[in-house]
């Protein structure tokens, strides 16, 4: 089975309620609404994680804080088992492949090719 997930932030601080009297209690009564209400959208809640962010603070500086997630996961209702291919099935045939071009044999090495007038090093002088 194949699952979509999503990540949300835990919640920062505790819900007042006249049952919650300490401030776990109002902790948990936050969490536990955030948890019944992605269930409500078919969320399952997986696990909680703490992760690192690197930010920015002022111009040039960064500074490294930690994010408190929520990780949910859902089944994917969309997607078949298989893959299936985007194209339609009645689809032309692929091409066949086209034969290599034959190329001449290569040609005998040739003397390389004088020139006409020889070359004068450039520390000697001329003679004229």
């Amino acid at each position: 089975m194949r699952y979509e997930y999503t990540a949300i932030a835990a919640p920062a601080r505790g819900e007042k309620a006249k049952e919650a009297k300490t401030p776990t209690d109002r902790y948990a009564l936050g969490f536990t609404a955030e948890l019944n209400r992605m269930a409500a959208d078919g969320w399952e809640y997986i696990r909680a994680d703490v992760l690192p962010s690197e930010e920015r603070t002022g111009l040039t500086g960064r500074t490294t804080v930690y994010h408190n997630l929520l990780v949910f996961r859902r089944p994917l209702s969309h997607v078949s088992a298989a893959p299936r291919p985007e194209y339609p099935a009645a689809a032309a045939p692929a091409p066949e492949p086209r034969p290599q071009p034959q190329l001449p044999e290569a040609a005998a090495p040739q003397r390389p090719i004088q020139p006409e007038t020889p070359e004068v090093p450039a520390n000697e002088p001329t003679r004229d």
